[in-house]
């Protein structure tokens, strides 16, 4: 959960590296967050609960999703393949399932050598 809750402290933050952990941890609890909020909304009847989940957490997504890329070696650009059906989902999957690209590069240190939690 900690992986989740920095993520959200980094809220827009797009600039520097996150490693695969981050990103898949973030990923992972926001996934199982948005299934309870939209458990929720429908029993309480208020289906637009999951939509205010979905809304509030963008930018820390778009954040991490960015610095992903940028740790694969890649400009934030990238993530605009994401709108094109299906193979954008397929790149996407691919791109943030790399390796890090090993040592400093343009978008900062190497997050695996570097301590996460100072």
């Amino acid at each position: 959960m900690s992986w989740f809750i920095e993520a959200l402290k980094k809220y827009a933050v797009f600039s520097g590296r996150a490693r695969r952990k981050e990103y898949w941890m973030y990923m992972l609890f926001n996934t199982i967050l948005y299934i309870v909020f939209a458990g929720v909304g429908f029993a309480i009847d208020f289906p637009a609960l999951a939509g205010i989940f979905v809304v509030a957490t963008l930018l820390p997504s778009l954040g991490v999703s960015i610095r992903r890329l940028h740790d694969t070696g890649r400009s934030g650009w990238w993530i605009l393949i994401s709108v094109v059906p299906l193979v954008g989902f397929i790149v996407m999957l691919v791109f943030t399932c790399s390796d890090s690209q090993a040592g400093e590069n343009q978008y900062g240190p190497n997050p695996k050598e570097v301590p996460a939690f100072a």
